[in-house]
């Protein structure tokens, strides 16, 4: 059965999409059966997954409302393919926005990914689900579907508060909505060894959390920012880049937490 993960913070531009498309093409590398669900109306996770957000016939947004399945709308990009990361994408674009009004008065509407990911959980070794920044019935439903959160984070003291507002969210949907939601891990990200204050909140998360902090630390690299542009995840647009071979321990990591669970 598949392990279902959302990687999600409520603070904008901490790097959600950028871990999410570069952990599935690590697991998809080192041969992990991998569906990328891009839960995001900008649908960034699919275009830096090698899928034209604007040619999609089919999307995540056909799955919530339930006039397609999983396997219908899910796809594995040619250039994945070729550059051997493969996963599959269930993609998103503008008509995931107008899924938050028609689905306000459906009965289940909080649990429809769950619902669609049922069928197809053998099928996969992990489920990265990217949500965007807001908590709304997107949100909700990727929460819903999910095991776990993986949590982004830079290391400022913002970034703190944020997370403090997401771990209160986490317990909610656990307390009322799904009880196998636990916070999984937070992943320290467009780190720099260099700044002293990013060592002393990073100092701060592993005296509070523990274990809870992944011990893979993600640089601050220009090539996982290029790489979007190109349409395609760091770990595939230059797999020797710092960051890409982070992301790559990370899946590893990932990957070997799995089995210790």
């Amino acid at each position: 059965m598949a392990q279902i993960y959302c990687i999600a913070n409520q603070k904008g531009g901490v790097g959600k999409t950028t871990t999410t498309v570069n952990l599935a093409a690590g697991l998809a590398k080192i041969g992990q059966r991998v569906l990328m669900v891009d839960l995001d109306p900008q649908g960034n996770a699919t275009m830096g997954s090698g899928v034209d957000k604007r040619a999609m016939e089919l999307s995540v947004y056909d799955v919530l409302l339930e006039s397609a399945s999983i396997a219908e709308a899910a796809t594995v990009p040619d250039k994945l393919k070729e550059a051997g990361a493969p996963y599959a994408v269930l993609g998103a674009n503008r008509d995931l926005a107008g899924a938050e009004v028609e689905l306000v008065g459906e009965e289940r509407r909080e649990r429809r990914l769950k619902d669609a990911l049922a069928p197809v959980q053998a099928d996969y070794d992990f489920v990265l689900i990217d949500c965007p920044p807001s908590l709304s019935m997107l949100t909700l439903n990727g929460l819903c579907a999910a095991q776990g959160v993986i949590v982004p984070m830079q290391c400022e003291y913002f970034a703190l508060e944020g997370l403090a507002d997401l771990a209160n969210t986490i317990k909610q949907v656990h307390a009322h909505l799904n009880r196998d939601l636990r916070l999984i891990g937070l992943l320290r990200v467009m780190f720099d060894p260099r700044i002293t204050l990013q060592q002393q909140v990073s100092d701060q998360l592993k005296a509070h959390y523990g274990d809870k902090v992944f011990d893979t630390l993600i640089p601050r690299n220009v090539r996982l920012a290029e790489a979007p542009s190109y349409g395609l995840p760091g770990v595939v647009f230059d797999p020797s880049a710092k960051g890409s071979k982070a992301f790559l321990a990370f899946a590893e990591e990932m990957v070997a937490r799995g089995l210790r669970d």
